[in-house]
């Protein structure tokens, strides 16, 4: 029941219509015993620094941040957590005293959900897979948490050489190593962690895989991929075909969530509500391909 204490929390992003973030939100609130309600809105970039005004001014406990704002948002913002401000992007606002505080909950929910699987990054050997804003994310992350080498491998190594030079000196570490697409087949022919940053899977391009020759996948013990619509994108399948592990981009989606509800309301989510969130992510995607 909406009361006269029932706390907000908003979605800004444009577009929202298909997010999967009132699920887990409304549901945490509910399972928790939380007074909150949780609404996505569609907000155009030039009505962005209105929209973080109006939150604040509103009272609101906190926001989440989507495409396109994740980095035009900072200027509006008092203070950005020390890991988001190394990446220049933030999804989850938490209200302080002194206005919004901007925390990159991505990067600590794709480490939450590759946990969850049993995958660690402390001393492994990775394959990154593209040098856009998600894969950015996952190179700080994985030099963050102690991965012992990173290749960076994307189509433009020009692009994947710039991702690679500012999280090693973020870091403070030399770990990441850019490389050209087809730079894999120089690497040792051992077995590889490889997390899928591209946008490549994502519909319509289902059937394609940035990288289709199935010699690479010979190399891979576990592939996870950040995309998370469809379920099994082809990168996923040919991970199987070849004898590995993979999993799609939904817990973390699903844990960057859960991040955020902690902030904002100061507790600790259980393992078995967030995976009831889970559960009903899972529904939802499952019913809105049955409509197509």
């Amino acid at each position: 029941m909406i009361d006269g204490k029932t706390k907000t929390c908003a979605l800004l992003g444009n577009p929202v219509e298909h997010t999967l973030s009132p699920i887990i939100h409304n549901t945490l609130a509910q399972r928790c015993q939380i007074n909150m309600v949780y609404i996505p809105f569609l907000v155009e970039g030039s009505q962005l620094r209105q929209a973080v005004e109006g939150a604040r001014a509103l009272n609101m406990l906190g926001l989440n941040v989507t495409v396109p704002h994740k980095s035009a948002v900072c200027p509006f913002l008092s203070e950005i957590d020390k890991e988001a401000s190394y990446i220049g992007a933030v999804n989850t606002l938490v209200s302080t005293p002194e206005g919004f505080k901007g925390y990159n909950t991505d990067l600590t929910g794709l480490h939450r959900a590759l946990l969850s699987e049993g995958i660690q990054l402390s001393g492994e050997e990775i394959i990154l897979l593209g040098a856009g804003g998600a894969a950015r994310a996952a190179a700080f992350l994985c030099a963050l948490r102690g991965a012992s080498q990173v290749y960076l491998l994307n189509r433009s190594q020009e692009k994947a050489e710039a991702v690679a030079r500012e999280v090693n000196q973020k870091a403070e570490r030399d770990c990441i190593r850019a490389m050209e697409l087809d730079g894999w087949k120089q690497l040792p022919a051992k077995k590889y962690l490889v997390i899928q940053g591209t946008s490549v899977g994502l519909a319509p391009h289902t059937e394609e895989a940035v990288i289709e020759d199935k010699a690479f996948y010979e190399l891979v013990h576990t592939g996870y991929d950040l995309v998370y619509r469809p379920a099994e994108t082809k990168f996923m399948r040919l991970v199987n075909e070849a004898g590995g592990k993979a999993f799609n981009g939904l817990k973390m989606l699903l844990y960057q969530g859960v991040e955020a509800f902690e902030l904002w309301n100061n507790t600790k989510v259980r393992e078995e509500d967030a995976y009831f969130c889970y559960e009903q992510m899972k529904k939802e995607l499952e019913e809105h391909e049955g409509q197509k």
